[in-house]
């Protein structure tokens, strides 16, 4: 049996959920949420007015939602945001993500 018979199909189903997920994420609602929750410490648009916080806002959307899932269950450690992102789900943190990654440009 021919490998590629087997592995073309499956990439391309792979692609097709990476690309349906990616397209899933809202940013509007993700702006919302972070203006309600996360903009006290990560400042408006993702850009901290505090050096002790990160400037989120620019990050790739990819790397944001991998940190908010690590601290959500507890693979990173941090005392502030592990019980910020322990009631997220995981399209609220695809929206999140998906906002933050445009939030940079629009300062």
């Amino acid at each position: 049996m021919n490998p590629t018979r087997i592995l073309t199909p499956a990439l391309c189903a792979a692609t097709a959920l990476f690309t349906l997920s990616a397209q899933a994420a809202d940013p509007a609602a993700g702006k919302a949420q972070y203006e309600a929750t996360c903009a006290a410490c990560h400042g408006m648009n993702g850009i901290s007015v505090a050096p002790i916080y990160p400037n989120v806002g620019g990050q790739k959307e990819q790397y944001l939602a991998e940190q908010l899932k690590a601290f959500r269950d507890g693979s990173r450690r941090n005392d502030i945001m592990q019980p910020q992102a322990q009631g997220l789900s995981d399209t609220q943190i695809a929206n999140l993500a998906a906002y933050l990654q445009t939030a940079a440009k629009l300062r």
